[in-house]
């Protein structure tokens, strides 16, 4: 399981740290794929399987396809190097806007990364519905 905000900066060839608490479960390898809200997402190659087995039956509904098609055609399958960082390809650091200070944070089963603004406007916008949310939104869990 995935959890807290990070805050690590990209270097000038688009590598980023993982953060040191994930860098074992990552060691094997990650897929980094475009996430919703311009953010990236960072699932383990296990978990990104269960994902794609999900979504392996025939699709029927356009939507799906359309959905499928572009987390498939944009993911990258990275292994982090010796000192835990992985190079994020050009094309979703521009998905991303991503320049230099980022957030990775983490989203239960995966790392999401965000432009560091980006992600503050983001939770400046969603702490006060997260704050009023009521049982209704996640019933017979809060």
């Amino acid at each position: 399981m995935f959890l807290g905000t990070h805050t690590p900066r990209l270097d000038e060839k688009g590598r980023l740290f993982l953060p040191a608490k994930y860098r074992e479960e990552l060691a094997g390898g990650l897929v980094i794929t475009k996430g919703q809200e311009r953010c990236l997402y960072v699932f383990p190659v296990t978990e990104f399987g269960v994902i794609a087995n999900a979504l392996r039956a025939p699709a029927t509904a356009k939507a799906v396809r359309d959905y499928s098609r572009v987390f498939f055609a944009s993911a990258s399958d990275e292994t982090p190097d010796k000192q835990g960082r992985i190079t994020i390809p050009p094309a979703l650091r521009e998905y991303a806007a991503l320049t230099r200070d980022c957030a990775v944070i983490g989203a239960n089963t995966r790392l999401e990364i965000w432009d560091s603004a980006a992600w503050e406007s983001y939770l400046a916008e969603q702490e006060d519905a997260f704050s009023a949310a009521s049982e209704e939104v996640l019933p017979g869990v809060l």
